[in-house]
């Protein structure tokens, strides 16, 4: 199970990082312009919402690792065909494919760390955020050398990232029939997990946990955490698509944008790992969520004063901005009591909160084009860092969802 969570965790991103550092060469060879560029990386969000919310019921029908093991085998399919289908239609259409496996996975890991290790939520999210992170960085980092090691074809380096993927289907096959309880489920729940982190025993099995649960809409704290998943996706997405881009158009090299993209993707290897276990041990996360988003309007201004000059500083210190990714999957961990509310809070703060973060590449790709500079979309990035820390502060308070559906 360990396996099959780092492995899927590794395929999550690169077929979102990979695009990015090959972003000039798909243009070209698809002959795009700034505008379908900037839909292109706003795809991914899209996808997340419309698939991650039927995350839930295809868990409850088929069992979460199935669900999961599907997911791979769509990522690896998706991305070997996708940069051979033609045309930019064609290689949106195939990419939904790969997205649509990326969606489910992304749900149904948290449901499944706190079904198989309720006593371990902090340190699992952080072995598989830092794995997925990992994941990230590597795919910024090599996809623009491993393509000119290919023979220089961009579909071959795209292509190439399939094969991770596919190894991540393997793990979770011995678990594809298993729809019963977990060995954590089945333990007495005062050996597995402090007070607020148990299931109620008549929550224990797997095939009613996920439908019942909370009414989430009535939880403020659900709202806040979707709100601020969807701003922080945001200025990821803006980051994995368009910061190599920024940086090659202030005059650094195609091969050192990528690695700067990776250096941001890299800083988040540990800090993926570490933030989700410190999360946990404090009663209110706003802290972190206030140092994040400094992080991130220090990085966005530097990225418009001195875009090249200080580009190893910036890279830096947006990668740590760009942690307030691990830090959601620990709050969705932590502002729901039992299982069941898990899949619920999950689901709702990753749709609602990929929705929200549709609009802000492809406005970034259209204030780009039509400026003519990088000016107008940083200052949009940067904007957007206020009302995330404000919404973070929300939802790290120390509340749980069942308690404000049930008032």
């Amino acid at each position: 199970m360990i396996a099959g969570i780092v492995l899927t965790a590794l395929s999550l991103r690169p077929a979102i990082t990979s695009l990015g550092s090959l972003l000039e060469e798909v243009r070209a060879g698809l002959g795009m312009s700034g505008s379908v560029a900037g839909l292109l990386t706003s795809v991914p969000p899209l996808c997340f919402a419309v698939f991650g919310v039927t995350a839930p019921r295809l868990a409850r029908r088929f069992g979460p690792a199935a669900v999961v093991c599907a997911g791979m085998a769509a990522i690896a399919l998706g991305l070997l065909i996708r940069p051979y289908a033609g045309g930019t239609a064609g290689f949106l259409a195939v990419s939904a494919l790969a997205l649509m496996g990326i969606a489910v996975s992304n749900v149904l890991l948290p449901v499944i760390v706190k079904r198989w290790f309720p006593d371990r939520v902090g340190s699992m999210t952080g072995l598989y955020s830092m794995a997925l992170a990992v994941g990230m960085s590597s795919a910024a980092a090599v996809t623009v050398p491993m393509t000119e090691a290919l023979g220089g074809s961009w579909q071959t380096g795209l292509a190439v990232w399939s094969a991770l993927a596919a190894a991540a289907v393997v793990p979770w096959l011995p678990f594809v029939r298993d729809r019963g309880a977990s060995p954590a489920a089945q333990a007495p729940a005062r050996e597995q997990a402090p007070a607020r982190e148990q299931a109620p025993a008549r929550e224990q099995a797997p095939a009613r946990e996920e439908g019942s649960g909370p009414r989430i809409t009535r939880s403020r704290t659900a709202w806040a955490l979707a709100v601020f998943f969807g701003l922080q996706a945001t200025a990821a997405y803006i980051t994995m698509g368009w910061m190599p881009q920024i940086f090659r158009d202030a005059g650094v090299p195609a091969g050192t944008a990528g690695l700067l993209l990776a250096v941001t993707m890299a800083v988040g290897v540990p800090l993926y790992f570490l933030i989700p276990r410190f999360a946990t041990r404090l009663p209110h996360q706003g802290p972190i969520v206030v140092f994040l988003g400094v992080c991130g309007l220090i990085g966005y201004a530097g990225l418009y004063i001195a875009p090249a000059g200080g580009a190893w500083a910036w890279a830096l210190v947006l990668g740590i901005a760009n942690c307030a990714f691990p830090l959601a999957l620990a709050m969705v961990g932590m502002r729901a009591r039992t299982g069941a509310g898990v899949v619920k809070l999950s689901a709702f703060a990753q749709s609602i909160g990929y929705l929200i973060s549709i609009p802000g590449p492809l406005l970034v790709g259209v204030l780009y084009q039509h400026s003519g500079g990088w000016g107008q979309p940083l200052a949009l990035m940067a904007a957007l860092m206020i009302p995330q820390i404000a919404v973070g502060v929300l939802a790290g308070r120390d509340r749980l969802v069942e308690d404000e559906a049930a008032r």
